[in-house]
């Protein structure tokens, strides 16, 4: 939505130009498949579904499957119900996943379909499972999506045996890439530790080519996975704005302590989750871990005077934006502006947090913003460095300024899906992309430069 009135007058919790996210069910149908053997259902009409499998599809490269409730006329007036009942007969029927995760749209939740009880009426097969969460698209973010799918799943499908604790660990990865849920456990692993990671995307959307076509890849968390989640010892909720509700809902149904941590984007949110899984199961940090982590100091200490002191605006989901801003606090950097799309006061007080204990002042911090107002931002006073997602490029190319693509989506560069930002591995890769970003640009103008003076 434009608004065409003087700057200042602006109403920013109605109107956006170029918000910084996108809309909840993306972030309840990338969730979903999460879920080992699962198919999406979008309760609403088919273009709704076709944008969301689309935009899934052009950031992961990878074809995104989803069924829809297919709305015409009669059920924008009387209601889906149905148009559900028939879907879920026919889903079963002829694609036969596990189970069927529901979200709904702007029209279902406009016309106010009662999900639960139509899903009651429902003809579902003996062995099978559907689960659903309501995601209206003029709320939240995709990463609102995300988080009440995850919590669905922990409504519908975890459940006590009533014996002892496990010695075993749950992970809610957040809204990452499945390169990043790939690390995360390998981390773990590392670590000694038994855990349950769900949703877990890897080897679903970053799933080989072979000869034979799978419609239901061997990744993702099973069903007696998440079921066990409620037996763990703990959760630990990687991004608050993604994974916190589905630990709360663990801890208080079924005493599953929740520990809430970052996204382990940089060297302390990485280390702070490592040694919460080594004080929780009192395990001793590998070599190998200790190894990568002295490869991130040496590579830091060595390419510090490429970006030491430099300005940077980053934008994007907030656990990202969070962890983000306190890795290039780390690299002697000052984000002079936050931002994120998604709303929520608790961004906010943690960027201001930051901010305050690295003892940066100026820079400007806003939750629910849009580009639109970043870019008057820098317009007013430029950045060095601009690190968010693809939508980015647009100022970027404007102002003349690099770009670091992180985030959901980038829908203009390949392989990323499959390359981590999270852990020490993750950590090297963001300091040689923000390393070379200023080195190109410095032999780029060492160019210009020469030709000056050769005419």
């Amino acid at each position: 939505m434009l608004d065409c009135v003087p700057e200042g007058s602006v109403d920013h919790t109605t109107g956006k130009i170029n918000p910084a996210k996108t809309c909840q069910p993306i972030g309840a149908m990338y969730a979903a498949l999460g879920i080992h053997g699962c198919l999406p259902h979008s309760h609403g009409s088919q273009g709704c579904c076709a944008y969301h499998r689309m935009h899934l599809t052009r950031h992961f490269r990878d074809p995104v499957l989803a069924s829809s409730s297919s709305f015409t006329e009669g059920a924008s007036v009387f209601g889906g119900a149905a148009n559900l009942k028939t879907s879920i007969k026919n889903v079963f029927a002829i694609y036969n996943p596990e189970i069927m995760a529901v979200h709904t749209t702007c029209l279902s939740e406009t016309i106010g379909d009662d999900i639960p009880n139509i899903l009651k009426q429902a003809e579902i097969p003996e062995g099978k499972f559907v689960i659903h969460v309501n995601t209206p698209s003029y709320q939240g973010s995709h990463i609102t999506g995300f988080s009440g799918m995850v919590k669905a799943m922990v409504s519908y499908l975890a459940q006590s045996d009533g014996g002892e604790k496990k010695n075993q660990l749950n992970v809610i990865p957040g809204f990452v890439n499945p390169g990043d849920m790939r690390e995360i456990r390998r981390i773990v692993t590392e670590l000694g530790v038994k855990m349950i990671m769900f949703p877990d995307t890897s080897d679903v959307l970053d799933s080989p080519l072979t000869s034979k076509y799978e419609m239901y890849p061997e990744g993702g968390a099973t069903i007696a996975e998440i079921r066990d989640s409620a037996n763990s010892s703990a959760t630990i909720a990687l991004g608050a704005f993604a994974s916190n509700d589905a630990a709360d809902l663990l801890q208080e149904k079924f005493g599953v302590t929740g520990i809430p941590l970052k996204l382990p984007i940089g060297l302390k949110a990485t280390d702070n989750f490592i040694m919460a899984i080594k004080d929780w199961f009192g395990v001793a940090v590998p070599k190998s871990l200790a190894i990568e982590r002295g490869q991130v100091i040496d590579t830091l200490i060595d390419t510090h005077f490429h970006y030491q002191g430099k300005k940077v605006a980053i934008f994007g989901d907030p656990d990202h934006v969070i962890a983000l801003t306190e890795f290039v606090l780390t690299m002697g950097m000052v984000p002079k502006y936050i931002l994120t799309g998604t709303p929520g006061k608790q961004f906010d007080a943690e960027i201001q947090k930051l901010l305050k204990d690295a003892g940066i002042e100026g820079s400007k911090v806003k939750a629910e913003g849009d580009l639109f107002e970043l870019h008057q931002w820098i317009r007013e006073e430029s950045v060095d460095l601009i690190i968010g997602t693809t939508y980015g490029k647009y100022i970027a190319r404007a102002e003349d300024i690099p770009l670091i693509r992180v985030g959901f989506p980038v829908l203009d560069r390949a392989v990323h899906p499959l390359m981590p930002v999270v852990g020490y591995r993750g950590c090297l890769r963001l300091i040689e992309q923000i390393s070379n970003a200023f080195l190109e640009r410095r032999d780029r103008d060492c160019l210009d430069e020469d030709y000056e003076l050769i005419l």
